[in-house]
């Protein structure tokens, strides 16, 4: 393996944490975390590492499989729907740890279906949920469905939460009074009436339209069911 030289002569070697595609994957996900995926190339992950750049390839074979392990690995964080509850409490618990993984991990939202070798962590998570959605009484076409819209609303939440352009009620009031500032008087009035009566009404928060959302495709599903 062609790490990098250790310390000089007379100095005293510390421990050598040995490479591994575990840390390999994980510190190409942290570096992605600082700057996003589009940032990270192999050298990069390789001076973080504190080894040659060629060294990457006793574990990984390219960047696609640098990216494919990047994804199972965000994969791996998100809660699997339990067996020890009903399907909707599941489906909910497991969709609103699929956001905070998410949000935790920007970069990930526009890979998290795109890869054609999905990893054991993806599959096992996929297989869990489709599995929850068997045991309820789903179809396998209605399970399919069920899938497919609640990552459809979970996915379009996020992306709509990571493109605000305010981060917290303090942001959010400039940013609401500028428009409301700007506004021709009387042009919008829906707009306003939301703005003033719902927006900047104390304790609101975007984030709790996530729930409400959640609720109403869950209580389609389980219509449909």
């Amino acid at each position: 393996m062609a790490e990098r030289p250790g310390p000089a002569a007379g100095a005293e070697p510390g421990p050598r944490t040995p490479l591994t595609r575990e840390r390999v994957l994980r510190t190409a996900v942290a570096l992605a975390d600082e700057a996003g995926a589009a940032a990270l190339t192999m050298r990069k992950l390789a001076e973080r590492l504190g080894v040659e750049a060629m060294s990457l390839y006793h574990h990984v074979a390219n960047k696609d499989a640098i990216l494919d392990g990047m994804v199972d690995t965000v994969f791996g964080e998100i809660e699997l729907p339990s067996h020890d509850t009903d399907w909707k409490t599941a489906m909910r618990r497991r969709a609103c740890s699929v956001r905070e993984v998410l949000l935790a991990h920007r970069w990930a939202l526009g890979l998290m279906d795109s890869r054609a070798r999905p990893g054991p962590a993806t599959l096992r998570h996929h297989d869990a949920v489709l599995g929850t959605l068997r045991r309820a009484g789903f179809s396998v076409v209605l399970a399919a469905h069920a899938f497919s819209v609640i990552d459809s609303y979970v996915y379009g939440f996020v992306l709509q939460e990571l493109n605000l352009p305010f981060d917290g009620a303090g942001e959010l009031a400039e940013t609401a009074d500028a428009i409301l500032r700007e506004m021709p008087a009387d042009a919008y009035p829906h707009l306003a009436e939301l703005i003033t009566e719902h927006a900047l009404r104390p304790g609101y928060a975007y984030a709790d339209e996530f729930a409400f959302g959640l609720d109403l495709v869950l209580d389609g599903l389980d219509a449909a069911a």
